[in-house]
Formats: C-alpha cells, structure tokens, sequence
C-alpha cells in the first residue's frame, strides 16, 4: 500500500525540495534531481512503481512560465 503525504507535509517538503534545487544550482541541478530520485527509488524498491512515477512526473509537465524571472535575477 502507498502512503499519502497530507498536504501540509507536501509543501514542505516540495518548498524543503526547491530549496534544495537552489542550493546545488543551476550546474548541478540536473545531477541533484537524478541522484535524490535514486536515492527514492531505492527506498519505494518497487521498479515497476518508480518506472510509473517516472512516467507520471513527464505527464503533462508544464512548461517554464515566460513570467518567472530567470533563477539568477531576483524577481521584481
């Protein structure tokens, strides 16, 4: 059975996660998101659920709004 975060515990932790976005920065980043996913992945150790989270993460991904200042200006 799959736990559900309530949803005070997933703004945290998505706010906690941004956080942790900025601070490796915009060179690691990539690296950042690839190596926390793992790190997941090997605490769910179900492939077939983290191959489903994978293509559900990718399911309509929005696009970078063209408002949003870019992440090395602050916004206005």
């Amino acid at each position: 059975m799959t736990a559900v975060l309530l949803p005070e515990a997933r703004d945290r932790l998505y706010a906690e996660c941004a956080r942790a976005i900025s601070e490796a920065g915009a060179e690691r980043e990539s690296l950042f998101l690839a190596r926390l996913a793992l790190l997941l992945f090997e605490q769910v150790g179900d492939e077939a659920r983290c191959r489903a989270a994978l293509a559900h993460a990718l399911d309509e991904l929005p696009m970078p709004s063209l408002s949003a200042p870019p992440a090395d200006q602050p916004a206005s």
